[in-house]
């Protein structure tokens, strides 16, 4: 928690109890549904929640946002993501009904008002949004297929409307068709745990 703290010292006292009750509720939740390798749960706060705050490093969402959170798993981005940005909404969704289970209790039980869950196929959803989030799910052009459909077409942001993600390893194949418009950023501009050093954040507009 004290790596949060580090990265974003504006939290409110409410944000704070949020991102600190998180170890306990995964830990928990993972006992019972493996959604995060048992190995890995240790480091939850690291490799999961500001791995997934990279995107907050990245853009600052303005109020009234609607972002979708694809291929969400036990939450990561969006849990996060909607913790930091509580004016925001945040639709989570994942084709495995188990993960929506718990990413659905985890942010009932810190009192998240602000994401709705779908557990649901991409191709299924039909609802327009601002940005479309995710955490490695697929390779680039195949994420960009299937969400382009779901892309507003009014912007409210700094940037235009489009999919941010975040991606790890060499990209320059994945990015090819993109290059002329995608920026790519390495998460190790802002955190500097060795973690990052092979870590990115990519965003392609798509309007």
């Amino acid at each position: 928690m004290e790596l949060i703290k580090k990265y974003f010292p504006e939290l409110s006292e409410k944000q704070v109890e949020q991102f600190s009750a998180l170890f306990e509720l995964y830990k928990d939740w993972n006992s019972k549904i493996n959604v995060i390798s048992r190995k890995d749960i240790d480091e939850l706060y690291l490799h999961h929640v500001l791995h997934s705050l990279g995107i907050a490093k990245f853009i600052r969402f303005k109020e009234g946002t609607r972002i979708m959170d694809l291929g969400t798993g036990g939450g990561f981005p969006g849990i996060p993501l909607a913790i930091m940005f509580p004016e925001v909404k945040f639709h989570l969704v994942d084709s495995i009904g188990k993960k929506i289970k718990v990413a659905s209790a985890v942010a009932e039980s810190i009192g998240l008002e602000n994401v709705t869950f779908a557990h649901s196929r991409a191709q299924e959803q039909k609802e327009k949004f601002d940005f479309v989030v995710s955490r490695a799910v697929m390779p680039l052009k195949d994420l960009i297929d299937i969400i382009r459909k779901n892309i507003s077409h009014e912007c409210i942001n700094a940037l235009p409307n489009g999919l941010v993600c975040l991606k790890g390893g060499e990209l320059e194949h994945e990015i090819m068709p993109f290059k002329n418009i995608c920026t790519v950023e390495d998460l190790s501009t802002y955190f500097e745990e060795d973690f990052f050093k092979t870590k990115k954040v990519v965003f392609v507009p798509l309007i």
